[in-house]
Parts: structure tokens; C-alpha cells; sequence
């Protein structure tokens, strides 16, 4: 009798944020790709942030840091995936530095649509390997999106 090995696939999970911004799909593409925009809202509420490294290019890397209000500094990098100008930016994402529960590598890709004079910003970070560390992330992200919101609105 032969033996049969089946494996199960484990589950994986995404996050996904939509916004809708009152500006051009082309300024809100900038402000995802340019150090001196990007120092302006990334990072989590009362965070500010510094970009190390940003090689805006498909293979390209970036480290960035953000600063907690607290003084602790946690360090993220990864690697350009896809570029298409004004639509769509993937980079991979991972924690350099810090007591994290998902030091792996996630895959985030930021979509960026007109809707009539607005701009609809689709963010996606996947995989998670549970509920958990995925939700772990909502509140992070969600504010770096309020902060881009409220730079958009000042320029």
C-alpha cells in the first residue's frame, strides 16, 4: 500500500486600507516616492520619521525610521517590486530593529486611482501568518494614511 503525504496549505492573511484623498492621483504618487514628503507623514501618530535610504527604482531599497514619542526608534527596509508611475508602488516590507512578533518579510502594495478629481489609495500588505500580527498593523498604517491625509490637505 503506498503511502500518501498530503500537506496543508497554512493560512494567510492580508490587510487592506482605502482611502479617498482630495487630490490628483500624481501628488499623492509624489508623496509616497520623495524623501522630503515622505519625512512629513510617515510613521504612526505622534511619530516622526526619517528615510535613510530610498532608491526609487524596481530593485531599488529604502530603510526608513520612525521616532516614537517615547525616544525608542524602529527601523524598516525592503526592496522596489514595482513602479508604475502614477498607479501603483510594491516594495517588500520588513522590521529591521525591535521587539516585533513578524520579523518576516511582507509584500505592501499601494494602489493609486482617480475617482472624478479624487484620488482612491488602496493599500494591501500580505502575507500575515495570523489574524493577530495582521491586525497588529491596522492602527499603524491607518494613522501613517490620516497623516497623508492631513499633508495633502496642507499643500
Amino acid at each position: 500500500m503506498a503511502a500518501r503525504t498530503e500537506t496543508a496549505e497554512a493560512p494567510k492573511y492580508a490587510l487592506e486600507i482605502s482611502r479617498l484623498f482630495d487630490a490628483p492621483p500624481g501628488l499623492v504618487f509624489k508623496l509616497w516616492t520623495t524623501p522630503e514628503h515622505l519625512v512629513r507623514w510617515w510613521g504612526p501618530k505622534n511619530f516622526s520619521s526619517t528615510t535613510e535610504r530610498l532608491e526609487f527604482r524596481e530593485g531599488g531599497r529604502y530603510r526608513h525610521l520612525i521616532h516614537g514619542p517615547d525616544g525608542q526608534t524602529y527601523a524598516m527596509s525592503g526592496i522596489f517590486q514595482e513602479i508604475v508611475e502614477p498607479k501603483r508602488i510594491a516594495f517588500t516590507f520588513s522590521w529591521d530593529e525591535g521587539d516585533f512578533q513578524d520579523r518576516v518579510e511582507t509584500l505592501v502594495t499601494v494602489s493609486i486611482t482617480a475617482e472624478g478629481d479624487r484620488t482612491r489609495l488602496t493599500f494591501r500588505q500580505e502575507p500575515f501568518a495570523d489574524i493577530e500580527t495582521r491586525d497588529s498593523h491596522i492602527e499603524g498604517w491607518s494613522e501613517c494614511l490620516d497623516k497623508l491625509g492631513v499633508y495633502l490637505a496642507s499643500i
